[in-house]
C-alpha cells in the first residue's frame, strides 16, 4: 500500500501548532524540574570523590519550601496578568490579535519557569523527607537549587519588564504586523508557495479537469505543495488548485481541479481523499502562510480605533502606516525563481485584494475624519509610485475608492477643499 504523502508534512503542521500553545512547554519544563529534583537523590551514587561540606536536610528544606510556596503565589499573579492583557487586546485591538498574545514565547517560557520551579520544590520536598538524600545528595540538591533561584530571578526580571508592554494596543499591533511581514516575506520570495502560476482557466470544468470538493467548512491554513506535488506524480498530471491559504469554504467548494487520473491501485489512497488531506481547514486563519490575514487583522484595529466609543484616529493613522510598510515591502522587485513543483499549479495573490484587505474599512469608517483621509491618500500616492503596473492601478483605484467616500462623508466644505488640495499638490 503507497503511503500517503500528505500525512508527514500535515503532521508537522499539526505539531508546529501543538507546540505553541502554554500548556506543552509548562508541562515539558515543569518535567525537568521533576527529573532534576529526583536525579539529585541518584547522582551522589556516580559521584567518585567525597564533596567538601555538608548540608543538613533542614536548609535545604526551608529554600524549597521558601521556593514552593513564592512560585505557587507568582504563578497564580502572572496567570491573572496574562488573561487581563488578552482581555485588553480582545477589547481594544481585536480578538484576532489574540492568538499572537497567547503564542508569545516570552509570556510561555516565564510561566513555565514558575510552573517548574514550583514542581521542583514539591517534588524536592518529597523526597528530602523520605530521607532518599545522602549527603553528597543534599549538596547536589543545594547547588541545583540555587541555580533554579538564578533562573527564577531572571526570569522575574523578564516578566516585569514583558508586562509593561503585554496587551498595549501599540505593543500588539507590532505583533500582528511582524507576523504579516514573515508571511509577505515567505510569500514574496516564494510567490506559488513553489509551484507554477495557475493559468487563466476559460470555463469551470476546462480541459476535461475533475473537480475536488473541499469536503468541509471552513478556513483554508496550509497547502502541503509536496504532497501534492508527490499525488500528481503518481497519477501522472497536474493539480490546478482554485484557493490559497486564507479562503473560506464551503462543503461543495471546489479547491483543485486535477488532470485525466493514471490507473491507480485498489488499495491505494484515492486521489481526491489524498488532495483534501494536503489542504488544511480549520475554523480560523492562520498567519504562517497568509499574508492577507495580518493585514485584515491590521485593518481590524484601525477599524475599533474609529468606532465612536474608542474615537482613536491616532491608532487607526498608526495602522495606515503599519500596512504601507507592508505593502511597500511587497511591492519590492524580486528575481524570479524557477518552480520547485512543476505539477502543481496555485493562483497568485493579486495586488487589488492586498490593498483591500489593507484600506478599504480604514477608508470607510474614517470617511467622516479628514485627519484619517490626509494620512490615507499619502500614503496610497506613495504606493502608486512603487511596484509593478497592477500594483500601482491597485493603489490609484483604492485612493479613488477612498476620495469618493469622502466627499460624501465630510461634514463641511473647508475640510473637503483641504483634502482636494493636498491631492493637487
Amino acid at each position: 500500500m503507497t503511503q500517503d504523502p500528505a500525512v508527514s508534512s500535515r503532521w508537522r503542521f499539526i505539531l508546529k501548532q501543538f507546540s505553541r500553545r502554554l500548556w506543552v512547554r509548562a508541562s515539558a519544563i515543569g518535567a525537568i524540574g521533576v527529573l532534576a529534583a529526583v536525579l539529585a537523590a541518584v547522582a551522589e551514587r556516580f559521584v567518585p570523590f567525597e564533596i567538601p561540606g555538608s548540608i543538613k536536610a533542614d536548609s535545604v528544606d526551608t529554600i524549597l519550601n521558601i521556593i514552593a510556596s513564592s512560585m505557587l503565589a507568582v504563578t497564580t499573579f502572572s496567570l491573572s496578568a496574562m488573561t487581563s492583557a488578552y482581555g485588553s487586546a480582545t477589547s481594544n485591538v481585536t480578538p484576532r490579535a489574540t492568538k499572537l498574545l497567547i503564542e508569545d514565547t516570552v509570556t510561555q517560557n516565564v510561566l513555565s519557569t514558575f510552573v517548574g520551579s514550583f514542581l521542583y520544590g514539591i517534588v524536592g520536598i518529597v523526597v528530602l523527607q523520605t530521607g532518599a538524600y545522602g549527603d553528597r545528595g543534599r549538596v547536589i540538591l543545594f547547588v541545583v537549587t540555587i541555580g533554579v533561584i538564578a533562573l527564577i530571578v531572571f526570569q522575574l526580571l523578564r516578566w516585569i519588564d514583558h508586562l509593561t508592554t503585554l496587551g498595549r494596543v501599540g505593543e500588539t499591533t507590532s505583533r500582528v504586523e511582524d507576523a504579516a511581514a514573515r508571511a509577505i516575506e515567505a510569500r514574496r520570495q516564494n510567490p506559488y508557495l513553489g509551484g507554477s502560476p495557475l493559468p487563466d482557466r476559460k470555463g469551470t470544468d476546462a480541459d476535461g479537469m475533475t473537480p475536488v470538493k473541499a469536503g468541509a467548512i471552513g478556513y483554508v491554513q496550509h497547502i502541503d505543495m509536496q504532497a501534492l506535488s508527490a499525488l500528481a506524480e503518481r497519477i501522472d498530471g497536474e493539480i490546478h488548485l482554485s484557493v490559497n491559504p486564507g479562503a473560506f469554504v464551503y462543503h461543495d467548494s471546489t479547491i483543485a481541479y486535477s488532470t485525466s487520473v493514471a490507473a491507480v491501485p485498489e488499495d491505494d489512497i484515492a486521489p481526491g481523499d489524498a488532495l483534501r488531506r494536503a489542504v488544511t481547514i480549520g475554523n480560523e486563519r492562520d498567519f504562517d502562510q497568509d499574508p492577507r490575514f495580518g493585514l485584515v487583522v491590521l485593518s481590524e484595529t484601525a477599524q475599533r480605533a474609529l468606532s465612536p466609543a474608542v474615537n482613536d484616529p491616532g491608532t487607526a493613522i498608526d495602522v495606515i502606516g503599519r500596512a504601507t510598510r507592508l505593502l511597500s515591502t511587497w511591492a519590492e522587485p524580486i528575481e524570479e525563481q524557477e518552480p520547485k513543483f512543476t505539477r502543481v499549479f496555485i493562483p497568485a495573490l493579486t495586488a487589488d485584494d492586498l490593498f483591500e484587505d489593507a484600506f478599504m474599512t480604514i477608508a470607510r469608517d474614517g470617511a467622516a475624519q479628514v485627519e484619517v483621509q490626509l494620512r490615507l491618500q499619502k500614503s496610497l500616492s506613495a504606493l502608486s509610485r512603487l511596484g509593478g503596473s497592477d500594483f500601482r492601478a491597485a493603489a490609484r483605484r483604492q485612493a479613488a475608492l477612498a476620495l469618493s467616500r469622502a466627499e460624501k462623508a465630510l461634514p463641511i466644505e473647508a475640510d473637503l477643499k483641504r483634502l482636494r488640495d493636498d491631492l493637487s499638490d
